[in-house]
């Protein structure tokens, strides 16, 4: 049984390694466990929001899901390490019978113990072997502590970079911008800074993916409803007179189209252009594009909402 049990615990524990490797320093579009998690809670959340919108609590939530399950299955890895050298291979304090304690929940309640450092020593292991491992699963706790630490500390800058920009486009929205004022280099300034906001956030979804699973209540912090305004800001550019708004509005374009193509890549699968891809992702997230959709373009007066 140990030739058999015992690699199956060392692969599932690697598999874990695997994915918190690949989910905080070496992100892919095969993310694998953790991605996996967020996108269900996130699939379950959205039954469960209201007006079709997902749970405010999806992206939080799917984070502690996926740590609860990082960690108990690293557990039971571990324990199935264990669990075929019980009782000969551990030591036992007094008062325990070791033919009474060698079962697969006492092997998970050894290693639940030693990935939490709590170090009670009321089983400990005696072969050479498993004195040097049981350290080892002590340090993978550490690890996924820290990993969660360093997980939490990257995605809620990412959070707030995006929901800087769709504030930022909220305001601009809001002031009303007319084809005049943005004809000129104060427009191609507001275009530049908008670009340069889309690539970070472009980056942000590359980096941690699971930042896409966050739902923004606020209407006003709410990026898939903002993109149209964006789209529409850049049209309106492109048929400026002045050249550096052009080239401007060229700049964003590109920007606009990189992030299109991350989402629909990464979470949408639409096949589209930007207006479909962003369409999709306002409706994945509950949130209509509806009057942020690309605006009319006014000549001199305000536009209109």
């Amino acid at each position: 049984m140990a030739w058999i049990v015992t690699p199956l615990g060392a692969l599932l524990v690697l598999v874990i390694l695997r994915d918190v490797f690949h989910t905080l320093w070496h992100p892919t579009r095969h993310g694998g466990l953790s991605r996996l998690v967020m996108r269900t809670v996130w699939r379950v959340s959205a039954h469960r929001g209201s007006r079709g919108r997902p749970a405010g609590l999806a992206g939080p939530l799917g984070m502690v899901v996926v740590v609860a399950v990082w960690a108990l299955t690293v557990a039971v890895g571990w324990g199935l390490v264990y669990w075929p050298h019980m009782p000969d291979d551990f030591s036992y304090a007094s008062g325990l019978t070791p033919a009474q304690h060698a079962g697969p929940l006492d092997a998970l309640y050894v290693s639940l113990v030693t990935l939490a450092t709590l170090g009670l020593g009321d089983i400990a292991p005696t072969a050479g072997w498993l004195r040097v491992l049981a350290p080892m699963e002590a340090l993978v706790g550490f690890v996924l502590l820290s990993a969660t630490v360093a997980w939490i500390l990257g995605i809620y800058p990412a959070l707030a970079r995006r929901r800087t920009l769709a504030l930022r486009l909220s305001h601009l929205r809001r002031s009303r911008v007319t084809n005049r004022s943005l004809d000129s280099g104060g427009g191609a300034a507001i275009l530049d800074g908008l670009a340069a906001a889309l690539a970070t956030v472009t980056v942000d979804f590359l980096q941690y993916a699971e930042s896409y699973y966050f739902h923004d209540a606020d209407e006003n912090t709410a990026l898939p409803r903002r993109l149209g305004y964006a789209l529409g800001l850049a049209e309106r550019g492109a048929e400026a007179e002045h050249p550096d708004v052009r080239l401007s509005a060229s700049v964003l374009n590109q920007a606009l189209d990189d992030l299109a193509g991350v989402l629909d890549e990464r979470f949408l699968r639409t096949g589209g252009g930007p207006e479909e891809v962003f369409a999709a992702y306002a409706h994945d997230h509950g949130r209509p594009r509806g009057p942020d959709g690309p605006p009319p373009a006014p000549t001199g007066g305000h536009e209109g909402p």
